[in-house]
């Protein structure tokens, strides 16, 4: 009962973010801060533990891997683009991966962060699926682990648009690789807006930025926290 019950609450909750932000789109009422905020509301006023509510809608959280495999429909509608400029998306992707995981090391460094946050932030450039396991192989906290992929997925898709419209970068290869790789699913949502070939390459973007940070996982990282 209280599965279906935690469920439709997040369900609601979400829709409702969703169309707050339609009417008012600021940072701060983007659905993936605006929801959780409201839920964190509503069992702390219900008195239900975390824990419980985890529990109990966890299933929504299984969906994130088919959610995420279904990126690779628009991948394979527009194959022959992708085998066409497979070098490029794989040595700008590989370069993405690697900036992405070196600032954030500087900066956590730079600011004196303890290392269990340190381990725990610096998977935040990838899916919420992948980064969880990344940041289990590593010894991180996956909970704050998917805070920070959505601080990155939000803030990268709110100001992805206006630094592609400052560096004038039009092309829908590289406005797609740029908003999959800064922002992954959020990202590319906002690719799609763009169109067709942008949501495809940012698609393809975010899954090859997955599967490169699980081999850095596992091969550079530990290296750069010993």
């Amino acid at each position: 009962m209280m599965m279906v019950v935690f469920t439709l609450a997040t369900y609601i909750i979400y829709i409702f973010a969703k169309k707050t932000y339609g009417k008012i789109a600021i940072p701060f009422f983007h659905p993936l801060l605006l929801a959780p905020i409201l839920l964190i509301v509503l069992i702390s006023i219900t008195h239900v533990s975390a824990n419980q509510y985890l529990q109990d809608s966890k299933w929504l959280s299984h969906m994130l891997g088919p959610a995420t495999v279904a990126f690779a429909v628009p991948i394979y509608k527009n194959l022959p683009i992708v085998k066409k400029y497979i070098g490029t998306i794989i040595v700008s992707i590989t370069a993405g991966t690697l900036v992405a995981i070196f600032t954030t090391l500087l900066l956590s460094k730079l600011i004196h962060l303890k290392y269990d946050f340190i381990i725990s932030i610096l998977p935040r450039s990838i899916t919420t699926p992948i980064a969880i396991e990344v940041s289990k192989e590593i010894g991180g906290l996956p909970t704050l682990t998917t805070v920070f992929v959505i601080i990155t997925g939000v803030i990268g898709g709110v100001v992805g648009p206006s630094v592609l419209k400052w560096l004038s970068i039009k092309t829908p290869i590289a406005r797609g690789l740029a908003l999959g790789m800064g922002a992954h699913g959020v990202g590319t949502n906002k690719a799609m807006e763009y169109g067709k070939q942008e949501a495809t390459f940012s698609s393809l973007a975010m899954i090859f930025a997955a599967c490169i940070t699980l081999v850095w996982g596992v091969l550079l990282i530990p290296y750069l926290l010993s």
